[in-house]
This record gives structure tokens, C-alpha cells and sequence, in this order.
């Protein structure tokens, strides 16, 4: 078994509030998770208005099928021009043998 996960970063221009960003995070989330059916979650940077940190986990018995699987979610977040990815990082952990 494999447990992939992933930290994603995003820039959100033109955020006046925590409100604003607070749409912007719920949409990335609730469309990742419909989509593709992975845990995603808000992280950190819950108090800056202008930065979103997003968290991944997938899990599955082929390491390289869930980091295609990482790398299509953070692709699909891209795509949907809410926000700038400024920074990604893959980490997939096996467990047991």
C-alpha cells in the first residue's frame, strides 16, 4: 500500500478578505474531491487572504498511479484559473510490503 500526498500552494490576486478567499478555496476543494473522489483540505494559511495552502491524500497499491493521480489533480486546480500555483510538492509513502 501507497499513501500519496501532496501540498499545494496557490497565490489568490484580487482577494480583499477572508470571505473572498474562503469561495475561491471551497470551489478548488469541493471540485477536486467530486472529481476525482481524493480527501483534499484547506492546510494552513487559514489567516492570510491572499495565499491558499491545499492538501491532497490518495491511497492505493501503485506508487506511480497515485502520483499521475496527484499530478492530474494539481493540474485540473490549475485549469480551473481560479487562483496562481506558486508552488507543489509530491510525497508518496509506502507501507508495508
Amino acid at each position: 500500500m501507497t499513501v500519496g500526498v501532496a501540498r499545494v500552494v496557490f497565490r489568490l490576486h484580487g482577494n480583499q478578505s477572508l470571505k473572498d478567499k474562503r469561495s475561491v478555496v471551497k470551489s478548488l476543494v469541493e471540485k477536486s474531491r467530486h472529481r476525482f473522489n481524493v480527501s483534499v483540505a484547506e492546510v494552513a494559511d487559514q489567516d492570510l487572504h491572499q495565499k491558499a495552502t491545499i492538501g491532497i491524500a490518495v491511497i492505493g497499491s501503485d506508487g506511480r498511479v497515485i502520483n499521475s493521480v496527484l499530478d492530474r489533480i494539481m493540474a485540473f486546480m490549475e485549469s480551473l484559473g481560479l487562483a496562481e500555483l506558486v508552488a507543489q510538492e509530491i510525497e508518496l509513502i509506502p507501507l508495508g510490503e
